[in-house]
């Protein structure tokens, strides 16, 4: 039971989940009395761009983020702040990031740092960014799953995965400052072939429709800055 409420909490932010009936319509319910239409514009900024540039390199670790590329958002969509020079891209994702059937994809609390190796900048960060370009220009949720449907986006990359080990992030209103953990993005199932959700396997699996992902996340039992994550967090 554990382990499934740690899977729900963790991928609630990044994936269309299946919840048992009731449990998942309460779910809904509750969040679309929450945030039933997307919130003015700045409360999903962040003023400060020296705040969000450092809140987006606490995703992995400084041998990786220092010399990462940067993007911030701003009224007009992100911009690269930082140029990098190892490939990986640092960012700090909105609620939009998750599925747009998902109860809190309006929440202007969400603040979720991710670093993508490069193969996941190239062929997988490029959704979030169309997405984002969407939400910016007043689509509603329906449109945008129908904008992800229809485009056709690269392959994903063999090897593309991305440092979420902020303890600073903000996943979600249950979750809040989760586990620090690490995804590998993979095309197709990859549950037989790496155990995943095996009761004894720390790998964990869920798939995404609209971004046509299965995505396989390892928790980590440190923070990006080397302190020690508290395992019994929800």
């Amino acid at each position: 039971m554990r382990k499934n409420r740690v899977k729900i909490i963790a991928l609630a932010f990044l994936l269309q989940l299946v919840l048992p009936g009731a449990g998942r319509q309460a779910v809904a319910q509750a969040g679309t009395a929450a945030y039933p239409a997307m919130a003015p514009l700045d409360q999903y900024l962040i003023a400060d761009e020296t705040s969000e540039i450092a809140l987006a390199r606490s995703a992995a670790p400084r041998s990786i983020s220092d010399k990462a590329e940067v993007m911030v958002l701003g009224r007009a969509g992100y911009k690269t702040a930082v140029k990098g020079s190892n490939g990986f891209l640092c960012i700090v994702e909105r609620s939009w990031g998750q599925s747009t059937d998902q109860s809190e994809f309006w929440n202007p609390k969400m603040r979720a740092p991710h670093c993508f190796n490069a193969q996941a900048t190239r062929s997988f960060a490029p959704i979030y960014l169309m997405k984002t370009r969407l939400v910016l220009a007043g689509k509603s949720k329906a449109e945008i799953a129908t904008a992800l449907d229809k485009n056709q986006f690269s392959a994903l990359e063999p090897g593309a995965m991305a440092y979420m080990m902020s303890k600073q992030q903000y996943l979600n209103d249950t979750g809040k400052s989760w586990h620090p953990h690490v995804m590998f993005f993979s095309p197709g199932d990859m549950t037989k072939s790496w155990a995943a959700d095996d009761s004894n396997s720390p790998v964990m699996m869920a798939n995404d429709p609209q971004e046509r992902v299965t995505i396989l996340f390892v928790v980590a039992d440190k923070w990006s800055d080397g302190t020690a994550a508290p395992m019994n967090m929800p």
